[in-house]
């Protein structure tokens, strides 16, 4: 068998196993049986969900042990880089539903160092994507029934990166504090001229250095291109306590993606999103009533990276000959997607709303 191609028959029929989201293991579609997923020895467990080297893994100069060559197939309509466990060799792109079929060609990439298993079943995600959508406001209305009754959702794990690091940034800014100064201000009241006080505010500015440290961990980073990281983005929280050390049977009946945003890339997404907390640290810092921030330099030690696997139903649905695809928090439901909107029901509420207001103002001019 080759490198990255798994199959998981049953000891009782020998049909294919899957993992059975919310319990550590493999279960048997077709006769029930169910074989457990053993834990994990502790120094196993510790390595695996332990830290790599940033700057080696740049470099390409890790252990062998922490490549792969898995076999992938990039969607000819998408372009995802999907990886096939078990048996499968032609199936529907997660993320496109186009057609495809799994090539002989290999990708040597870092292995995934942790996996996130599946929590909720396909039928507790349909439920948390149908109340989702329930919530819609100008939705058609037969889209959630549509979806109710669709074709079933793709369990997909969507690779990300993780980053850690301790940071010292040096700053130089200013910093606004406010102050009130009386002045006399001519007013006219009932056609009469009258002259009042009035307190007005005022910024005194003071030039300021300082510095400030942080220590980050886990900063994730999605590493494919097929997804937006808006819908990723909006299905955090996750909690990558429950992490597992990667093993290929948590993979069973499902699908995962290879990652196609290369490490160096995402390490300069991570620096970013750090970034943005400095530049929050720095104002704090500053203090006062206003703060402007005229340069951070940043110092990064410590720096650290994993490859890790998140759990996401996904569907693609097609609906008045327009796709509309819709992800699910494997682990917690949470819902992102794109919606189609109801141009009869955004047409009848702009009518009411134009009568409501000209019932408004016929009613004042009685």
């Amino acid at each position: 068998m080759a490198e990255g191609e798994y199959r998981w028959p049953c000891a009782a029929c020998g049909a294919d196993l899957r993992f059975s989201p919310g319990a550590a293991e493999l279960r048997c579609d077709h006769c029930g049986h169910v074989q457990p997923i053993p834990d994990a020895p502790l120094p196993v467990r510790t390595k695996a969900l332990g830290e790599l080297d940033l700057a080696r893994g740049l470099a390409l100069d890790i252990p062998e042990t922490a490549m792969e060559e898995p076999r992938t197939t990039p969607c000819p309509s998408c372009g995802a880089l999907v990886e096939f466990q078990g048996a499968d060799h032609a199936a529907e792109c997660p993320f496109c539903a186009t057609p495809v079929v799994v090539g002989t060609g290999t990708n040597r990439q870092i292995k995934p160092q942790a996996v996130l298993p599946f929590r909720l079943t396909q039928t507790e995600a349909r439920a948390a994507m149908t109340k989702w959508l329930g919530r819609l406001w100008f939705a058609p209305n037969g889209l959630v029934d549509y979806a109710r009754k669709g074709r079933a959702l793709s369990g997909l794990y969507v690779p990300f990166w993780t980053f850690d690091a301790a940071t010292r940034s040096r700053y130089s800014g200013q910093r606004g504090t406010y102050y009130y100064e009386t002045r006399t201000v001519t007013v006219q009241v009932d056609g009469k001229t009258q002259q009042r006080q009035e307190q007005v505010r005022k910024t005194r500015w003071q030039s300021v250095t300082g510095r400030v440290a942080r220590a980050f961990d886990d900063i994730l980073v999605l590493a494919s291109r097929s997804l937006q990281r808006g819908y990723t983005d909006g299905l955090q929280p996750w909690d990558l306590t429950a992490l597992e050390p990667y093993r290929a049977d948590y993979l069973a009946g499902f699908t995962a993606e290879g990652y196609t945003v290369a490490l160096a890339e995402g390490h300069g997404m991570a620096q970013q999103i750090m970034a943005q907390v400095i530049h929050g640290d720095v104002r704090l810092d500053i203090g006062g009533d206003e703060q402007r921030v005229t340069s951070v330099a940043t110092d990064y030690s410590a720096e650290t990276f994993k490859h890790v696997l998140l759990p996401v139903w996904m569907a693609a649905y097609k609906y008045n000959g327009k796709t509309y695809r819709f992800v699910v928090n494997g682990q917690t439901g949470k819902v992102q997607g794109e919606r189609p909107w109801s141009v009869w029901k955004i047409a009848l509420a702009v009518l009411v709303l134009v009568a409501l207001i000209a019932g408004v103002v016929l009613a004042s001019e009685m």
